[in-house]
């Protein structure tokens, strides 16, 4: 049974069938950076009280760099995907929303690529 109207049959309309992904994307990222930013605090707070060479030495190790690396990625593509939804649901021409959330993504993705290739290069610094 098709539940579309006939109108939304002649003009292809219909379920993107993307949006349900997206949603449980945006949860499950967002549930993930709580529990991240937590680590992410007492890192912060490190960073106030112990010296370059300290906090290198801390980076080293193979959990805190893990994790560093997962705030990351997590935090850029949980932003990436926020910023997707305000352009889709309050831009109207169809080209503008296609260029802009190709750049944000391109701008988040070699933003988190950056972001790798510092906190390698600070580990290996420091090894």
């Amino acid at each position: 049974m098709d539940y579309r109207t006939p109108l939304a049959k002649a003009q292809g309309l219909g379920s993107a069938k993307s949006g349900t992904t997206h949603w449980w994307m945006q949860r499950v990222t967002a549930v993930a950076l709580i529990f991240l930013s937590f680590w992410l605090i007492l890192f912060i707070q490190q960073l106030f009280y112990a010296s370059y060479s300290e906090i290198k030495q801390w980076l080293v190790e193979p959990v805190n760099f893990t994790l560093l690396i997962a705030w990351v990625f997590i935090g850029f593509y949980h932003a990436a995907l926020g910023l997707q939804v305000v352009i889709e649901d309050y831009l109207s021409p169809e080209w503008l929303k296609i260029v802009l959330v190709w750049g944000i993504k391109l701008v988040f993705m070699g933003a988190a690529i950056a972001s790798l290739v510092f906190t390698i290069r600070i580990a290996i610094s420091a090894g």
